[in-house]
């Protein structure tokens, strides 16, 4: 086997490569046009940022069988190209988690007491120790928005330095929350009442400009915010006007939206701004762990079959790959269905397998269950071999049952979620023996293929309702591709599900939420299923 490292990797991560077997060539800055041609030679490629596996590079790879990425990220990397050519796709999230945090900490404190301002003061021949009053840390409120590996981290550090955190995640089990010291409150409350702001999730849909002009407005005067998570989680215009006016007193960033930052992007003309350039991984203690651990994942892939770090594979025997493969579809769709349905952080998932389903290995489809599961909030850093040990960490409890009698159905999952005072469950099939389908949401049985966009709607079973849902979407430029409606009697409250050819407009839900026959609406997005 024939490995090529084309970002820079540390000698002992090559080490292990060798040792392991592996031919390895270190080919640095290799222009496109030769990457095409030198890829062709090789088994496996690991890179860092600087490298772009783009389709055609794949394409290329006629021997190519796995892509490593010795980091988090992976917006190098064409993961769709990859896995429709069947090439696994790897990553080493966690090896970073400690020197992240510590840099959160560090941007934290020098934005606090003033220190890199008071440097350039001192430097210039100054001694202006009044302009620099700090702030202290001591006994003041952080707000953690994720608390994740890193989250957690910069938790225990913060607590080290006698400061109170809270923390908004609604993945993570109430339980967990309290063995890590970390009230746990909503986002709005998290702007109320935190003193420090830090954020520590993925960028998503879901939290672009999660802090913008409006969260800023609901924060204490005087808050300061610390972004050393993804560029884009913070509206940056609304963070410098927000500067400007002394509303948020400082703040600190590791990553931008655009990177290398523009030098004449407005936040840098600010004082009471610092930065850093995406450094937050850049420690040689970390370069180490990431190099080790992508090129000791090699080893054990190919050794062993085993795919730890995947994210576009489960970890299956190949043999029975094919045959799994629909039910592993299905389980993950209803784990995603069903995270969307739910307000609070989960505490216990049981998974039900009925039928025929209960001959194969279950484990492979709990694991799809829960990687569904964690993917609305976790994103690309969950996939089908750290989604068991994410809900192990987050506290979630999760039990599988087995029967051999599916009532109706040749196969049924049946997954029962508890997440704080909400016990919800969805149950699927496959029809065909290969065609996904949700036949059951609470109460309500249904027959759902689920992908793309959908919206669920609770109403009060009247004459009218589905024509004015219509109606709203229509004045929106919505178009409804299918329809269903599920009551379990006449009269009482009934579930419209729609599936639509893209996300309606928020103004589009308002008027639809503010009908008086609506009880609930709720969108899912089961666009990002793998």
């Amino acid at each position: 086997m024939k490995i090529l490292v084309s970002d820079s990797l540390s000698e002992r991560g090559v080490a292990v490569l060798e040792q392991g077997g592996f031919g390895v060539d270190v080919k640095l800055k290799l222009p496109k046009e030769r990457l095409l041609e030198e890829i062709k030679a090789y088994d496996g490629i690991i890179v860092r940022s600087g490298t772009k596996v783009t389709a055609d590079v794949i394409d290329s790879g006629d021997r190519l069988k796995i892509i490593g990425r010795a980091g988090t990220g992976l917006d190098n990397v064409d993961c769709e190209a990859a896995t429709r050519r069947g090439i696994v796709v790897m990553n080493t999230p966690g090896a970073n988690t400690i020197t992240t945090a510590e840099h959160t900490i560090a941007l934290l404190v020098s934005m606090s007491r003033k220190i890199p301002q008071a440097v350039v003061s001192t430097k210039a021949g100054k001694w202006e120790k009044t302009k620099f009053m700090g702030t202290e840390l001591y006994n003041k409120t952080l707000g953690l928005v994720g608390i994740g590996q890193i989250g957690t981290y910069v938790a225990k550090l913060a607590q080290g330095l006698a400061m109170q955190v809270v923390g908004y995640d609604p993945y993570l089990a109430p339980g967990r929350a309290r063995e890590l010291g970390i009230q746990t409150v909503d986002l709005d409350e998290l702007f109320r009442r935190a003193d420090f702001i830090s954020v520590h999730t993925p960028l998503t849909n879901e939290t672009r400009s999660l802090i913008n002009a409006q969260a800023i407005r609901q924060m204490k005067d005087g808050v300061m915010i610390v972004n050393c998570a993804r560029g884009g989680i913070i509206h940056e215009h609304d963070l410098y006007e927000a500067l400007k006016s002394k509303k948020v007193v400082a703040a600190a960033f590791d990553v931008f939206e655009e990177e290398p930052v523009n030098p004449d992007h407005p936040l840098l003309t600010l004082d009471n701004f610092i930065c850093t350039p995406h450094i937050g991984a850049s420690t040689e203690e970390a370069q180490e762990s990431v190099a080790v651990s992508i090129a000791e994942q090699f080893v054990d892939y190919f050794e062993k079959g085993v795919a730890r770090g995947a994210v576009n594979v489960p970890s299956v025997p190949p043999d029975a790959l094919q045959q799994l493969n629909p039910y592993l579809a299905l389980a993950e769709r209803m784990g995603l269905f069903q995270a969307q349905l739910l307000d609070e952080g989960i505490e216990e998932v049981t998974v039900e397998y009925r039928g025929e389903v209960t001959e194969f290995s279950l484990a492979p489809l709990t694991v799809a269950v829960l990687k569904g599961l964690l993917t609305p909030i976790l994103h690309d850093t969950v996939n089908a071999v750290n989604a068991p040990f994410i809900a192990k960490e987050r506290g979630i409890e999760v039990k599988e049952v087995k029967w051999s009698d599916a009532g109706d159905y040749t196969s049924l999952i049946r997954l029962h979620v508890k997440a704080g005072k909400q016990t919800q469950q969805t149950a699927g099939t496959l029809y065909n023996k290969k065609e996904p389908r949700i036949v059951e949401s609470n109460a309500y049985a249904v027959e759902v293929n689920p992908e793309g966009h959908m919206l669920l709607i609770h109403n009060v079973d009247r004459p009218g309702v589905i024509g004015t849902v219509g109606r709203i979407l229509g004045e929106h430029a919505v178009n409804i591709a299918q329809m269903q409606c599920s009551r379990p009697q006449k009269g009482g409250s009934s579930l419209l599900i729609l599936c639509l050819d893209q996300t309606p407009p928020l103004p589009a839900l308002d008027n639809i939420k503010s009908e008086s026959d609506v009880l609930s609406a709720r969108l899912v997005d089961l666009s990002r299923v793998s």
